[in-house]
């Protein structure tokens, strides 16, 4: 290796697919989901489709849920320089 160079995004990931991912990353279903969080599973279901906007309250109670900051969920392809990565 000559040299190190960072690797290049290859895919864009949506509100709702990185709130899919997460999801099954925990191997939960979306009505596991639905009674860790109180938001229904057809609720889920559209915000994982881009039918519904995820908003600012539900961000934080799917972020509660899956452990993770809810800044992950509402911009899944913020890019983080790697000094500031926690």
């Amino acid at each position: 290796m000559k040299e190190f160079r960072p690797a290049k995004k290859r895919a864009e990931v949506s509100v709702g697919e990185s709130v899919r991912i997460l999801r099954e990353l925990q191997e939960l279903s979306q009505s596991q989901l639905s009674v860790l969080t109180g938001i229904p599973q057809a609720t889920i279901s559209a915000i994982e489709n881009g039918r519904v906007n995820l908003g600012v309250e539900r961000a934080k109670v799917l972020a509660r849920a899956l452990q993770c900051h809810p800044a992950v969920l509402v911009f899944p392809g913020w890019e983080v320089p790697l000094e500031h990565a926690a």
